[in-house]
């Protein structure tokens, strides 16, 4: 791996300072502007996979969501270890040394997708009580405001869920949309991460909910998707009753690709910024048509949150297309095994046995009997795992960051 170059400590305290001198960013029409009223256009980042873990980022497939990684871990390893493993987990997979470097491409944007259990009591990545999420974002924001870079508080993972699928480690259904003791605790949630982060300049906004409602509920769909019109609302007001001056982002139904159901919909709020998602299909601008038209029928920013995930030379087209277009944005991920990311980790050798595991059926007790391997071994494939995850390990891609128009910066 190439030696990297990061500012020094005092040039970061300086380039901090003016970076979150003055106030917060604001909405001013189609554009998000800083204090000074300059333009402020996003690009950046996304941190999936540290905070809500997905089973691809593993080398899994059907082992997808934060709950059946856990599961499968528990089965490997036992449940003590698989404690062990998360809080490691969460203490190398992203440190300092990762917001430094991101920092050092030339970003100015980092989206923190983040699980809601986070801020409970409820079981999560190794902690049954007294969860570490304002822990873990009050350290990210202390290493954002010393490398120069804002922040995206992204709620990936909503009481209930709001997709249906393992992206929301959700039971297949979005029952945020209809559970009112969900949408309870959804909105306790935010106003709590509202009243702690409402004078934190580093923080760009608060996103309500990512990807909500997927595309498997047929009849259904125009129900949930006027129940989501419902709860973003009540989001927003819930953080508005304790945080009046940061932006609220707020996205689509069916992967914030959908922006019909919001169209005409008057959330009372001049400080908000929509956002949508793009995978796939032709670079073009024609190819996000609905949401450039979205943005100029209601006059507020549009914001890509998560893209990728394809050649270098897409990528690099769409970067211009939404430039040309006034669309910032922030990339899909961060780090994960193998490429198609920023920073890139190797599997251990013998991962496959892991991976076998995660793959086999075990639906009973018996199966999982039947398909164990060793547990030692299995501990010591996790233990390099976490070795191989650390930033010192881990392999800069850097046709891929040229692509989402940054550049590594190298001695």
């Amino acid at each position: 791996m190439k030696r990297r170059t990061f500012i020094s400590v005092s040039a970061a305290v300086i380039f901090s300072q003016l970076c979150f001198a003055g106030g917060h960013l604001k909405v001013s029409g189609e554009n998000i502007v800083t204090p000074q009223g300059e333009t402020f256009y996003i690009q950046g980042t996304n941190l999936g996979n540290w905070l809500n873990p997905e089973g691809y980022m593993f080398g899994f497939r059907k082992t997808n969501s934060p709950r059946m990684i856990n599961e499968a871990l528990c089965q490997l390893a036992g449940p003590d270890y698989a404690s062990e493993f998360w809080r490691r987990f969460k203490d190398n997979y992203i440190t300092r040394e990762d917001i430094s470097f991101i920092a050092s491409c030339g970003a100015n944007t980092i989206r923190l997708p983040f699980h809601y259990k986070l801020f409970t009591d409820e079981d999560y990545m190794g902690l049954t009580a007294s969860q570490d999420g304002f822990e873990r974002v009050d350290s990210l924001v202390e290493w954002c405001r010393d490398a120069g870079l804002h922040l995206i508080l992204d709620m990936h993972d909503a009481p209930g869920g709001q997709t249906g699928d393992n992206i929301d480690d959700s039971y297949a259904y979005p029952w945020l949309m209809v559970s009112e003791a969900s949408q309870q605790q959804f909105c306790d949630i935010w106003k709590s991460i509202a009243a702690r982060y409402k004078d934190e300049d580093v923080i760009l906004g608060y996103e309500l909910i990512n990807e909500p409602v997927a595309t498997y509920f047929g009849d259904e769909q125009e129900f949930l998707n006027t129940q989501l019109v419902k709860v973003l609302k009540m989001g927003l007001e819930a953080i508005r009753s304790v945080d009046k001056e940061h932006i609220v982002i707020i996205g689509s139904p069916q992967w914030n690709s959908n922006f019909t159901p919001l169209e005409n919909v008057d959330f009372g709020d001049d400080n908000i910024v929509y956002s949508c998602h793009r995978y796939g299909g032709p670079s073009t601008a024609d190819a996000i048509r609905s949401y450039i038209d979205f943005r100029n029928a209601s006059g507020k920013p549009m914001y890509m949150g998560e893209i990728g995930h394809n050649t270098d030379e897409w990528q690099a087209e769409f970067v211009r297309v939404m430039k040309d277009n006034n669309i910032s944005y922030t990339f899909w991920p961060y780090k994960k095994c193998a490429d198609s990311c920023m920073l890139g980790f190797e599997l251990p050798e013998g991962w496959d046995e892991v991976a076998a595991f995660t793959e086999a059926s075990r639906g009973s007790y018996s199966e999982v009997r039947e398909h164990m391997p060793d547990r030692d071994k299995m501990r010591q494939l996790l233990d390099q795992l976490l070795e191989n995850c650390k930033f010192k390990n881990c392999k800069s891609q850097q046709s891929y960051i040229k692509s989402m128009g940054l550049s590594e910066n190298q001695e």
